[in-house]
């Protein structure tokens, strides 16, 4: 329960000096959120102990859906993700088939909940590939706001990073994660997305080695500093190396060299 050790905690109990809820304690006794915990006549607090977050980020191909079973039989990211002896994990925000880059992924619900919840302000960046380009006004259109079905939505930057031939990249942040929005934001205004890629979430981007179908968790310090979550004692900080996923095809260049072919 997050007061002390286990072993120190029954030792208290066979002492006589813990009670739970004005009566002596006894082993075996659950302890609840409102219970009464006093030791040597003194209220104590305590709190319900949990296991410290995991966090992994993972390199989404397109093809693959943030789902855990889909009808048709299609890979799922889960596919490819670490088993856990306990728990499982939960995807922070999808990304939809077409879509390729960042998916982050944690144990903790509560963690994953702030990340998506837009009062926090995570904010979400995209590289963008058109068919052709952006007219200047459609560019002032998309950063003053549009109106899309399920509401108004706007780009926070817009900035051009050039193409060739009849394709043009851009690189768009956002502050919501709403179903396929930078796709719909750009279709309202009739042009086509052909190619889009996640490449941060708030403060954290998509690692430049981390390759498509690859994972790679955060240790213990970088999930505490970059969520606020106070770091348990004796929790190992080293960093877990990246583990490759096989795949049956061999890995595409980055969406740099892609983008430099236009």
């Amino acid at each position: 329960m997050g007061l002390a050790s286990r072993r120190t905690v029954e030792e208290w109990i066979r002492a006589g000096r813990l009670r739970l809820n004005d009566r002596p304690a006894q082993l075996g006794d659950r302890v609840k959120p409102g219970d009464r915990i006093k030791l040597d006549g003194k209220l104590i607090e305590w709190r319900r102990a949990t296991a410290f977050p995991r966090v992994i980020l993972y390199h989404k191909p397109e093809g693959e859906l943030v789902t855990r079973d889909d009808p048709e039989g299609r890979p799922t990211v889960f596919d490819r993700l670490p088993v856990l002896r306990r728990g499982r994990w939960l995807a922070v925000g999808r990304l939809d088939l077409n879509t390729s880059g960042l998916l982050i992924l944690t144990t903790d619900g509560d963690l994953a909940n702030r990340l998506m919840h837009p009062r926090y302000g995570w904010e979400r960046e995209y590289a963008v590939r058109i068919l052709g380009t952006l007219a200047p006004e459609d560019q002032t259109q998309l950063l003053e706001g549009i109106v899309l079905e399920d509401g108004p939505a706007k780009f926070n930057t817009l900035v051009d990073i050039g193409g060739q031939g009849a394709n043009h990249w851009y690189r768009v942040t956002i502050g919501e994660g709403r179903n396929r929005e930078v796709r719909r934001m750009f279709e309202a205004l009739g042009y086509t997305v052909s190619r889009l890629i996640r490449v941060r979430y708030g403060p954290i981007a998509l690692p430049p080695r981390l390759k498509r179908g690859m994972w790679q968790e955060l240790p213990p310090e970088e999930v505490s500093r970059l969520f606020g979550i106070p770091l348990p004692k004796g929790l190992a900080t080293a960093a877990k190396p990246r583990i490759p996923r096989p795949r049956a095809s061999r890995p595409s260049r980055s969406y740099d060299n892609k983008k430099r072919r236009g």
